[in-house]
């Protein structure tokens, strides 16, 4: 089954390489979408793929690469969306 998720990972996340990390993990599990560094320093990931897979990437979000320290995911569904591969926006 498809699913969609974004993700809004607060904590240090910025300047630590979590968006590349994330894209690491994400491309490893076969998920799509993007991950973004926000203007108040969160980092937004949009994750679109089967529902395990995703949800093995949102567990991940938790924990995060050990250059960070997250401290909060807030998740909310979305429609699914049909996106190549995942990438990191600018």
């Amino acid at each position: 089954m498809q699913v969609c998720y974004v993700a809004y990972v607060s904590g240090i996340v910025q300047g630590v390489g979590f968006r590349y990390y994330t894209q690491q993990q994400a491309i490893k599990l076969g998920v799509t979408g993007y991950a973004y560094n926000m203007d108040d320093g969160r980092v937004e990931v949009l994750a679109c793929g089967e529902q395990q897979q995703v949800e093995r990437l949102l567990a991940w979000l938790k924990v995060g690469p050990k250059s960070a320290r997250v401290e909060r995911v807030l998740m909310e569904p979305r429609a699914v969306k049909d996106i190549a591969g995942f990438r990191i926006r600018y």
